[in-house]
């Protein structure tokens, strides 16, 4: 196991590496100038010139890139051009609520979207599977953005039922000091009830926001699997000997499902981490993708590239460790 995990994590510098070339040269075509942004509208030539230099935004592509990996290896993310505060100090302050709103929506996708397929495929091809599938296939389509308003003015303007936006209210805002970052966490250590509730309030709609998709996909690689599964001569063979049918499907056909189920889950969740900008947008989830965004219509380079490569190297360890779990969801896989 140990030669396995160190020869995944040697074949991830490649991947790691594609990823910092992409994401510097594609930040470089997107019009505008961060010098621009920075100076103003009225800054003389001069003056844009000058803060080119400062920001080393003068020098050929190649050297800047170099510049940019050294520093990468050194873990030295650079600066906001915009607000000079390090990126790393942003990424440290802001990952945890990213990190929280994507376990959310991965808890919600599996909570939801398991027994759905499980349903599903039970049910084959009966009103109850036409149903479900159905309903996966409108919350695969449905785009992130009007979900999130759809849900904002349903629950928060029109039933007053759940706040809009942000990660805690003001009132609980002055009082309650975090101590990881997990929101959730920090209330429970400190049992503080009130602000508990206030954070699960505020972490309802982004996280059914953003877990929808996965949820819809989760619901129909489950019934798939079980499909495939429920098949099997052991499975006929469970129910030649009398078992009840719970017990059948639940201990024998699903636990051997596990596998397509737990890699969707996995790369699901690496997807989250990657794709809450819109969701953090529309909530003001103080958390890395609108970050990000907002360095994106700043022209902020260090911190778009420092925030794409955090998320990058988060998503490859995850798929690591959806791979190492094969061996404790069957123990006949060994690794080499």
């Amino acid at each position: 196991m140990p030669q396995y995990i160190l020869k995944r994590l040697l074949g991830l510098l490649p991947v790691l590496f594609g990823i910092t070339l992409a994401v510097f040269l594609l930040l470089r075509l997107i019009p505008g100038d961060p010098a621009i942004v920075l100076a103003g509208e009225r800054a003389t030539p001069d003056q844009i010139t000058a803060l080119r230099e400062q920001l080393g935004l003068n020098k050929p592509l190649l050297l800047q890139y170099f510049a940019f990996l050294g520093n990468l290896i050194r873990l030295d993310f650079g600066n906001s051009i915009i607000s000079g505060i390090p990126v790393i100090d942003e990424i440290r302050s802001r990952w945890a609520a990213t990190f929280e709103l994507s376990i959310a929506a991965i808890l919600v996708a599996i909570v939801l979207g398991i027994p759905a397929g499980v349903m599903a495929a039970v049910h084959k091809n009966r009103p109850v599977d036409n149903l479900l599938m159905s309903g996966s296939l409108v919350g695969v389509s449905l785009p992130v953005y009007w979900l999130g308003l759809l849900l904002i003015y349903l629950f928060s303007i029109t039933l007053n039922w759940l706040p809009p936006s942000g990660r805690l209210s003001i009132e609980n805002g002055f009082s309650f000091q975090p101590i990881t970052g997990f929101y959730v966490l920090d209330a429970l250590l400190k049992l503080n009830a009130s602000a508990l509730g206030d954070v699960l309030s505020h972490l309802i709609l982004p996280a059914l926001t953003l877990g929808t998709i996965p949820l819809a996909i989760v619901a129909r690689i489950t019934r798939s699997a079980m499909l495939e599964v429920l098949t099997q001569d052991y499975i006929r063979t469970a129910r030649a000997k009398g078992l009840p049918d719970r017990l059948v499907v639940f201990r024998h056909a699903l636990k051997n499902a596990l596998l397509p189920i737990n890699t969707t889950i996995g790369l699901q969740f690496g997807t989250l981490l990657g794709g809450a900008i819109l969701t953090e947008t529309i909530f003001s989830w103080a958390g890395i993708g609108s970050w990000v965004y907002d360095g994106i219509l700043a022209r902020d380079y260090p911190v778009v590239q420092g925030g794409v490569v955090f998320v990058a190297v988060v998503f490859v360890l995850i798929n690591l460790l959806v791979d190492i779990s094969y061996a404790w969801i069957d123990p006949r896989i060994q690794f080499r």
